[in-house]
C-alpha cells in the first residue's frame, strides 16, 4: 500500500515552511525530518508514524487506535503508528504532529 498522499498534503501544510525540514521516503512511506530527525511520517500502511519521547510512549497508547510501531517483530521504543481514523479531523491531526515536531527539534541536528 502506498502512502496517503492527501494525508501527507495535510502535514506539508502543518510543518511547512522551515529551512531545517526535509522529506524522505521512509518506511514505505513519506517521512518529514526536523534536523535530520524523523518526526512524523505519512505510513504507507496508512495513517501516522509520530516518533515520541521514549518516557512517555507507554502513556499514549490506547490499545486501538494509537499502538507502538513494530518493525522486524519487534516494537520500537519512541515510535507510535496512529491509525487513520485518529487523525481525520485537523485538529488531531496537529496535535500528532506537534508532538513528533517537538520531539525532533529536541534531539541535536543531523
Amino acid at each position: 500500500m502506498a502512502y496517503d498522499e492527501e494525508l501527507a498534503e495535510r502535514i506539508r501544510e502543518i510543518v511547512y515552511p522551515r529551512a531545517d525540514l526535509a522529506e524522505k521516503k521512509m518506511f514505505g512511506g513519506l517521512a518529514f525530518l526536523i534536523g535530520g530527525n524523523m518526526a512524523v511520517a505519512a505510513s504507507g500502511q496508512g495513517g501516522l508514524l509520530v516518533r515520541v519521547d521514549p518516557a512517555e510512549g507507554d502513556t499514549l497508547l490506547d490499545g486501538s487506535a494509537v499502538s507502538p510501531m513494530v518493525m522486524g517483530g519487534r516494537e520500537l521504543s519512541g515510535w507510535l503508528r496512529v491509525a487513520p481514523e485518529a487523525v481525520d479531523d485537523d485538529a488531531s491531526l496537529r496535535d500528532w504532529v506537534a508532538r513528533g515536531v517537538a520531539f525532533a527539534e529536541a534531539l541535536p541536528s543531523k
